[in-house]
C-alpha cells in the first residue's frame, strides 16, 4: 500500500499556478491552532462527528495528514490530495509511522484532481483550504465533487474564514487579554505586514480569503445540494459548511 501511495504521488502540473501554490510549496505542517497530538485528536473528533459516517473519504488539501491519520480508523479507504510536494512528503512519513495502510496520496490541485479519480466517495472534505479558492473556483470544485459523490454522500468544507468574525479575531476581541491598546497594536502590525507583503509580492498571511456562508450556500443550492453551516468548535472565527443532496 505504501509503495502504491508513493506511485500516486506524481506531479500533475508544473510550476506554481497561483500565489498560494508558491507559498505552500515548501511547507511541511498545516495551520492548526496547536500542533500537539492531543489537540489534533480533539479537532479530528469534532470533524468526524460532522462527517457522520461513510466508508470512503477524499480529503482535499490534506497537508501533512495530521487529521487524515485520525480519520483512517473510521473508513475503509481514504485518499489524501495536496498540491504541495513537501506536505505530501511529510504525510507519507506520518502515514507510514502510524501504519495507516488504507490511505493513498495524490499530488494535485483543485483542477487536476479530478482526472486522477476512478471511483466515487461517500465523503469529500477539505479542512482549512477553501479560503484559498475564489468563489468561481469553489463553484467549479463543488460541481466536480458532485460527480464523484456517492448517492448519500456529503461534501464538507471545514474551517472557512467567516467575514463577520475574522476581523474581530484579528483585533484580538476573543483573546483573554483583549483591550483597546491591544487592538490598536494589532492594527498597526497588520498594516505594516500588508505593506511589506505588497512590496515582496507575497500573500499577506497564511489565512487566505473570507467567504460569507450564505454565498457558499447559494453555490451549493445551484448544484442541487442542501447546505447547513456550523461554527467551528476550536476556531471562533471559522465555520464548517456541510452539503448533501436533497
Amino acid at each position: 500500500m505504501e509503495v502504491e501511495s508513493r506511485k500516486k504521488m506524481k506531479k500533475t502540473h508544473t510550476g506554481p499556478k497561483n500565489i498560494w501554490e508558491g507559498f505552500f510549496k515548501d511547507k511541511t505542517h498545516g495551520g492548526h491552532r496547536y500542533s500537539s497530538e492531543e489537540f489534533l485528536a480533539m479537532e479530528a473528533r469534532e470533524k468526524l462527528f460532522h462527517l457522520d459516517g461513510g466508508k470512503t473519504l477524499l480529503d482535499f488539501g490534506c497537508g501533512s495528514a495530521e487529521l487524515l491519520t485520525y480519520y483512517a480508523p473510521e473508513y475503509d479507504q481514504l485518499l489524501g490530495v495536496d498540491f504541495s510536494p513537501s506536505m505530501l512528503g511529510e504525510a507519507s512519513k506520518r502515514i507510514s509511522q502510524r501504519k495507516c495502510n488504507n490511505i493513498d496520496l495524490i499530488l494535485a490541485d483543485h483542477e487536476t484532481l479530478w482526472e486522477n479519480l476512478d471511483s466515487n466517495f461517500d465523503r469529500i472534505t477539505a479542512a482549512g483550504v477553501i479560503q484559498y479558492l475564489t468563489f468561481q473556483e469553489i463553484d467549479d470544485f463543488i460541481a466536480k465533487a458532485s460527480e464523484y459523490l456517492s448517492t448519500d454522500g456529503k461534501i464538507v468544507f471545514f474551517d472557512i474564514l467567516d467575514p463577520r468574525l475574522y476581523p474581530l479575531w484579528k483585533l484580538g476581541v476573543f483573546a483573554p487579554n483583549a483591550g483597546l491598546l491591544k487592538a490598536l497594536y494589532r492594527v498597526g502590525c497588520d498594516f505594516q505586514s500588508s505593506i511589506l507583503s505588497a512590496l515582496k509580492n507575497r500573500p499577506r498571511n497564511i489565512y487566505g480569503f473570507t467567504h460569507n456562508p450564505y454565498k457558499i450556500q447559494k453555490i451549493a443550492n445551484k448544484h442541487d445540494l442542501e447546505m447547513r453551516y456550523i461554527q467551528s468548535m476550536y476556531y471562533e472565527y471559522k465555520y464548517h459548511a456541510i452539503m448533501f443532496r436533497t
